[in-house]
């Protein structure tokens, strides 16, 4: 088993439905909502959004059958921010500060930036970062300068791996921030409880299959 994409998984057309029916309720929250058919054009935008500071759940393809979100039902940020923790934290976690938030990265890249190299698809291992890469990353290094990565593999999530690929190409750096898509609560695992922790959290984009849904401005009473 090289993956862990066994739970539910619910169609563009499925999400769409939902945002209609919700259309109203999004709009007083200040949202837009984007349908974005081509893959390349969602990624590269995502990888944006996140490059500039953005807070993005990400809501895709077969939920994750365990433990761990790992990039199907994830909360994405920038790796390289180093207030990073405190602002999810803030915005949509609301726990301990020293737990600690692990990075999904390419597996061609792993050996450059830890001082393992090895497949760890379903985030179950913790490597030492490289010392001269500790400071890139420090939304994802542990106090002990460590971190509980998850590989990302191209043949098992490609859209994930594509959106990687995108933030590598504007930052050098191969690799996202990732938590569990939540708040203090199970992981979401089907749209509506997705469209529900976005919209009463400060998250600042939600993407759900082709579907961008942002946050533009201070919400309407």
């Amino acid at each position: 088993m090289d993956h862990a994409y066994w739970g539910p998984r619910f169609s563009t057309a499925q999400v769409g439905d939902l945002l209609d029916a919700r259309r109203s309720e999004i709009g007083a929250s200040s949202c837009t909502i984007d349908l974005i058919q081509d893959e390349e054009n969602l990624c590269g935008r995502v990888a944006r959004l996140i490059a500039d500071g953005k807070v993005i759940g990400w809501f895709q393809g077969r939920m994750e059958w365990g433990p761990r979100a790992l990039g199907n039902r994830s909360i994405l940020a920038d790796p390289r921010r180093s207030d990073i923790k405190a602002l999810l934290n803030a915005k949509i976690k609301r726990r301990e500060s020293f737990r600690p938030f692990a990075p999904s990265i390419l597996d061609h890249a792993v050996g450059e930036w830890f001082e393992e190299d090895d497949a760890v698809p379903f985030m179950m291992q913790v490597f030492q970062i490289r010392a001269a890469k500790r400071a890139l990353i420090p939304a994802v290094a542990h106090v002990d300068g460590s971190g509980r990565l998850q590989t990302v593999s191209q043949q098992t999530n490609p859209r994930y791996y594509r959106l990687i690929e995108r933030f590598y190409e504007l930052t050098g750096v191969p690799m996202v921030l990732n938590t569990s898509f939540n708040e203090n609560e199970p992981i979401v695992c089907n749209p509506e409880e997705a469209l529900d922790c976005f919209l009463r959290t400060n998250m600042d984009v939600l993407v759900m299959e082709d579907y961008l849904i942002e946050r533009r401005g201070v919400p309407t009473a």
